[in-house]
């Protein structure tokens, strides 16, 4: 096939845990954005264009910041996600303050993306690794009835700081996702990683595949996520706080049996900010990296 995949960061969220808005705050040694790390490896992983969803009120700030370093190094489209973005008048909330959740933020882009594209959080760190494997993956992968999504171990992904919500998999005898729940209230517990989100107690495995929104699609998938968010809106436009997420999508498109989504072991690496005690940690593992020789001493 030998199209150059597309990356499309997830940047409109709120930040409301952290305090800030973390997509353009600076953790690395010259003031880089954990975004900047990705956008780098999607560039030397071989992808083509990056395509940024955000809010109306951080664009121009966001294109400030991000474009002197992005101009003549990588595409760039910039796409806004708001509470209007495809929603017909009549089923529009007024008094709706929440975003809609991260399908609907991948829904924004279904005009400028027709090739195969990975979809990642803006404030999340995933690794060279990953970006190589789906980058790979999305190049060669001529069904587009499958999809992929980067699979990272339960214990690497935790914070010290406090509880995390994560994507726990469930997989085949293929080592393919069959279905994903959301826990949340997860926590290491002396030996144990234990989930206590909705009055449970449940102990999650070392080892465990859970997913950090790392995904990969071929385009015409947007087709299905028209149509499951014409089937959500109706249906939730009484709950304010309703959200359409990307792990449903897949959820429901693999009950339906219209598609497969391999995990790809591609991620080794990972760490991102979810309370503001999480940023030294986040500041010094960027430093040793760039020592290390993994990124130059500047990434522009």
């Amino acid at each position: 096939m030998n199209q150059k995949p597309t990356l499309l960061v997830l940047a409109a969220g709120m930040g409301s845990r952290y305090g800030g808005n973390k997509q353009i705050d600076g953790f690395g040694p010259n003031g880089e954005t954990i975004l900047e790390y990705s956008i780098f490896d999607a560039i030397r992983a071989g992808f083509g264009k990056v395509v940024m969803i955000v809010r109306e009120e951080i664009l121009d700030v966001a294109k400030e910041k991000f474009m002197p370093k992005l101009e003549g190094k990588i595409e760039v489209e910039w796409v806004i996600q708001s509470l209007e973005s495809f929603v017909p008048e009549d089923l529009r909330q007024a008094e709706r303050v929440k975003p809609f959740g991260t399908a609907h933020a991948m829904l924004c882009a279904k005009n400028v993306i027709q090739e195969p594209f990975a979809v990642i959080n803006a404030d999340d760190f995933y690794g060279k690794e990953a970006f190589e494997v789906l980058g790979k993956f999305l190049s060669e992968e001529v069904n587009p009835k499958l999809h992929a999504m980067v699979g990272y171990a339960i214990q690497n992904v935790l914070s010290k700081n406090g509880t995390v919500s994560r994507g726990v998999c469930e997989t085949n005898e293929k080592g393919q996702l069959i279905g994903m729940t959301e826990r949340t209230s997860i926590a290491r517990e002396g030996e144990k990683i234990v989930s206590r989100g909705e009055d449970e107690e449940l102990v999650i495995e070392e080892g465990t595949p859970v997913s950090m929104n790392f995904w990969g699609f071929h385009g015409d998938v947007f087709a299905d996520v028209q149509r499951m968010w014409d089937e959500f809106l109706p249906a939730n436009l009484d709950n304010l706080k309703s959200e359409f997420y990307i792990p449903t999508v897949a959820n429901n498109l693999i009950q339906e049996g219209k598609a497969a989504f391999e995990i790809l072991p591609g991620g080794k690496t990972w760490f991102g900010v979810t309370y503001t005690d999480d940023k030294p940690v986040v500041i010094d593992s960027l430093k040793k990296l760039h020592e290390s020789g993994e990124y130059p001493e500047k990434l522009w």
